[in-house]
């Protein structure tokens, strides 16, 4: 939309649009409705369908509301079949966005999970670019048909047999090998301590449990990732690029449309160099440089826009070149990634659906008012901005642990250990902290400061046999292998 939102012959088509910043919002925003209503659908049937099936009708979808919107007409109803149009995209970008990043991360092996999810990211810097939303919709919808359901999705079906082979596959191993049945067995632990053996669907209130699994803890690091991304101003600068530099930076139109193709251009090369550093920076690093970027460059905004004059606008031209490369590079993929692995297999779905209805709503709110706030207060918009993202900092560094190059089934063990770190002082260190004894266990741990972020980064990775002696250590899974039921009659604890 950025690029024909203030265009005559847009405006001309739309003439509710022409001069309204409102209206610009609106059918700017609408997109996102549409998108949230698909996270929704996702929420509720996301565990039933499975990932396959999902990912074909959100392209499906996303193939209709595209049609529909290019076909809208002078003579008839042009804005209405528009607005409907983008509703029924963002329906099928919504189910797409909810379980792509879910699919990717039950597929995809410990070293490379991060790198794939980018990747994603990339592609939509590259979709965004080239704008060509059908062709999207039809590469997203066909293929998807011979790609392998997920390991995962499938054992929790009792699909032993085809779960097996899909591990195999994506291992490139063969289905009778000690690590395929090494791995298998992991994820059957995985499940049976999560007490979804045999249960086609996740009750929602399963997510607000806290327990050994941390349920509650853990959708809410996914949701708060999503907030930031979208309140931290990262659509009202893709969205709105040439109306910034229309109304904040004076340039004419045509000047305007040049820089936002030009924007795109740094955006899409940029959202490639998470590719190179996920998996050796980590995600609490990139999310704090990524923070620290953003932040600067939104200084750097308001700053030159305060004078009013042409050679100091031409800063805040700068700046938002770096917020935009800030954001490719870290705050665009990151909180796809983060919500799908951070999340325990029995709540997966619906949390990470629960995160993309954080990403549409606060999407939507953003969209609907930057045009406003850019008309009413001007240069502080982006001092607003600024202050968002100083504001992420301290929560990120506190409550965010590191996930880099741990499995899937490890993230479960951090969360375990974190929630039994408890204990009575013995000890003062020099960090700060305090370090307890865990009984008579003569285990040291820390009081203060997130003790889920220093378990992950005190605990060692773990090799498969290792895993699974930790999963019985910390009463995830029996010797027996029997179910040890951990999340649903647990209250939330403020730990």
């Amino acid at each position: 939309m950025s690029g024909i939102i203030t265009a005559p012959a847009f405006n001309n088509l739309f003439t509710a649009t022409k001069d309204s910043s409102t209206m610009r919002g609106f059918v700017t925003a609408v997109y996102e409705i549409g998108c949230l209503f698909g996270a929704i659908f996702i929420l509720a049937l996301g565990d039933f369908l499975g990932r396959r099936r999902a990912i074909m009708m959100g392209g499906s979808i996303m193939i209709l509301g595209v049609i529909i919107q290019v076909t809208a007409e002078r003579n008839a109803t042009p804005l209405a079949q528009f607005i409907v149009g983008r509703v029924i995209t963002g329906v099928g970008n919504g189910i797409n966005t909810s379980t792509i990043p879910t699919y990717q991360a039950e597929c995809s092996k410990t070293s490379n999970r991060g790198l794939l999810i980018c990747i994603e990211g990339g592609v939509i810097a590259f979709g965004t670019l080239i704008a060509y939303w059908i062709i999207f919709a039809l590469v997203v919808a066909i293929p998807t048909y011979w790609l392998p359901e997920s390991p995962r999705w499938l054992l929790t079906r009792g699909l032993d047999a085809e779960g097996t082979a899909v591990i195999a596959a994506l291992r490139g191993l063969e289905v009778d090998s000690k690590e395929t049945i090494l791995q298998r067995q992991i994820i059957l632990d995985s499940i049976a301590a999560s007490g979804y053996v045999g249960k086609k669907n996740t009750p929602l209130k399963a997510c607000f449990t806290g327990g050994k699994t941390q349920h509650f803890r853990r959708m809410m690091l996914g949701v708060s990732s999503q907030f930031m991304q979208q309140v931290g101003g990262c659509n009202a600068v893709i969205y709105y690029f040439p109306i910034l530099f229309e109304q904040s930076i004076h340039q004419s139109h045509s000047i305007s449309l040049l820089l936002g193709g030009i924007n795109m251009i740094v955006y899409s090369i940029f959202a490639t160099v998470s590719w190179f550093i996920i998996e050796r920076a980590g995600r609490r690093k990139l999310f704090l440089w990524g923070t620290v970027g953003q932040g600067l460059s939104m200084v750097l905004v308001f700053s030159c826009l305060i004078p009013g004059t042409e050679a100091a606008a031409k800063g805040a031209a700068v700046g938002l070149f770096t917020y935009i490369a800030s954001f490719g590079a870290t705050w665009l993929p990151l909180p796809w990634l983060y919500p799908a692995e951070i999340n325990p297999l029995k709540t997966r779905a619906k949390a990470n659906a629960l995160s993309t209805c954080s990403n549409w709503l606060f999407n939507f709110l953003i969209v609907m008012i930057t045009p406003i706030l850019i008309d009413h207060i001007h240069w502080a918009t982006y001092l607003f901005f600024a202050l968002l993202n100083a504001s992420f900092l301290p929560v990120i560094y506190i409550w965010y642990p590191e996930t880099r190059r741990r499995s899937l089934e490890e993230i479960d063990i951090i969360f375990a250990r974190g929630f039994g770190d408890v204990g009575s002082v013995v000890a003062g260190d020099g960090d700060g902290g305090d370090r307890v004894a865990d009984g008579g266990k003569g285990t040291m741990r820390w009081r203060r400061g997130d003790r889920y972020v220093r378990a992950a980064r005190e605990m060692p990775y773990l090799s498969d046999e290792a895993i699974e002696r930790e999963q019985r250590r910390y009463g995830l899974v029996d010797d027996a292998r029997g179910v040890e039921e951990v999340g649903e009659s647990s209250v939330i604890k403020s730990g």
